[in-house]
């Protein structure tokens, strides 16, 4: 396929140029690029910046197969897809929530184009297990994914302000809601049994490049034991607890995560 197809099918927008290392944005579940508004911008400046949607997302037009995206590697091969045939290299993927893990698995695919990756809010793994703590019993997301199921508009009002936290100021709940409710509720409902069921622990120490793990101090879906596990298991890699709450740093803290990825990326040399 061509540079073109990819860039429709996943939204694509490319700052282009040599500038530095190429940044690579990808968004978590029930959003699109436009989340990293406030974060992305900062870069455009000394490094090629890249922002695309998963399929179901935003602008994407690429269609949606149940089988493919029945575990996160069939976006783990979207993200391949995309530095493949915009033939992308010494790539800095930073990704939130979800897209940490599907970052994972894409470096591990091709490590020949990843340069270092950036996780925000990462969480290989939501539910408890024996000497890991995830965050959530399995009961709690079997009742998340009925509640989805059964009403998503309603779930999306009741579960925006959880994961965005920050109650003094909900306009940034009501901003995530919205994003959900733009979004396709089956497709959503399927991504969001494969992020929540999913477990890619085994998949960490496999990370072969220089990674920053952000997390919040305080954060509901991902708690900082998370974070340290994260840190722990991916072999060159560094933890950054951000003065900061709720899951989406890169709308309630974006100075912070600015100032955190320039002081990762220099000292990548």
């Amino acid at each position: 396929m061509s540079p073109r197809r990819v860039v429709a099918d996943h939204h694509i927008s490319d700052t282009g140029g040599d500038r530095g290392r190429t940044l690579v944005f990808a968004h978590g579940f029930g959003c699109d690029q436009h989340m990293w508004r406030f974060v992305a911008p900062h870069f455009a400046a000394e490094h090629r910046v890249v922002l695309f949607d998963h399929v179901g997302a935003g602008g994407a037009q690429a269609p949606y197969d149940a089988e493919k995206y029945s575990s996160l590697d069939g976006y783990a091969d979207d993200v391949v897809r995309i530095v493949t045939e915009l033939d992308l290299r010494d790539v800095v993927l930073v990704g939130h929530s979800v897209s940490s893990m599907i970052g994972v698995l894409a470096q591990r695919r091709a490590p020949e184009r990843f340069a270092a990756l950036a996780l925000v809010s990462p969480s290989p793994r939501y539910i408890d297990d024996y000497g890991y703590t995830g965050g959530f019993q399995a009961s709690d997301i079997d009742d998340l994914i009925t509640a989805l199921s059964d009403n998503y508009l309603g779930w999306s009002t009741q579960m925006a302000p959880v994961i965005m936290g920050n109650s003094d100021r909900p306009e940034l709940a009501a901003e995530l809601s919205q994003s959900f409710c733009q979004a396709d509720p089956a497709i959503a409902e399927r991504f969001a049994t494969v992020t929540f069921y999913g477990d890619n622990r085994a998949d960490l120490p496999h990370v072969t490049v220089p990674t920053l793990v952000l997390q919040c101090r305080d954060d509901a879906i991902a708690p900082v034991a998370v974070g340290e596990y994260v840190a722990e298991a991916i072999p060159d890699s560094s933890l950054v607890v951000l003065d900061a709450t709720g899951h989406c740093p890169n709308l309630s803290a974006p100075r912070q995560v600015v100032q955190e990825l320039r002081t990762f990326l220099a000292g990548l040399g």
